[in-house]
C-alpha cells in the first residue's frame, strides 16, 4: 500500500463519519481514528526478513476531550465524549465514582469511563478545576461530543 492509497483511505474515513477504522492487509495494519476534524492515523509494517518493525505515529493529533463552552452566563468548561459508548462513573461497581460534584480534577486525572464494544476507555480530564456538574447518570448510553461534566476553572 502506498502513501497515495493510504492518504485517500484516510480523507474517505474522516468524510464517512467513522470514529474508528482499523485495516489489516497481509503485513501491514492501519488503524485511523477520527473525531471534530481532526483524524490520527497510525500505521504499523511487520518486520521483513531481519528488518525492525516500522511505525509511522500520528498524522494529526486528535482534538482535546474538553472543549470550551463560554457563553455571556457561563464560565464552565465543558468535558465531552470522545466516543459513543455507554457512560460509567466508577471503574467497577464496588469502587468510587471517578468524580463527584466539587471534586478538583487536574489534567490526566480519569473522570470515568466509557464502554465501546466491550473495551473500556478511560476519559481524562483535559483541564484543572472543580466538577460543578455530571451532565449524564450512571450506565447510560452516550454519543461522540456529547457532554459529560462541567467543571470551573478557577
Amino acid at each position: 500500500m502506498d502513501i497515495k492509497e493510504i492518504q485517500n483511505l484516510i480523507k474517505f474515513v474522516a468524510k464517512s463519519g467513522a470514529s474508528e477504522v482499523k485495516l489489516e492487509i497481509k503485513d501491514v495494519k492501519i488503524t485511523i481514528k477520527t473525531g471534530s476534524g481532526t483524524t490520527e492515523t497510525t500505521i504499523v509494517q511487520a518486520p521483513m526478513q531481519g528488518m525492525a518493525p516500522v511505525a509511522v505515529a500520528p498524522v494529526a493529533q486528535q482534538p482535546a476531550q474538553a472543549a470550551s463552552v463560554e457563553t455571556e452566563d457561563s464560565k464552565y468548561i465543558t468535558i465531552k465524549s470522545p466516543i459513543i459508548g455507554t457512560f460509567y462513573r466508577k471503574p467497577s461497581p464496588d469502587k468510587p465514582n471517578f468524580a463527584e460534584v466539587g471534586t478538583e480534577v487536574r489534567v490526566g486525572d480519569t473522570v470515568c469511563v466509557i464502554e465501546a464494544m466491550k473495551l473500556f476507555n478511560e476519559i481524562e480530564s483535559e483541564i484543572s478545576g472543580k466538577v460543578v456538574k455530571v451532565l449524564v447518570d450512571d450506565s447510560s448510553p452516550v454519543e461522540f461530543d456529547q457532554p459529560l461534566f462541567l467543571v470551573d476553572p478557577s
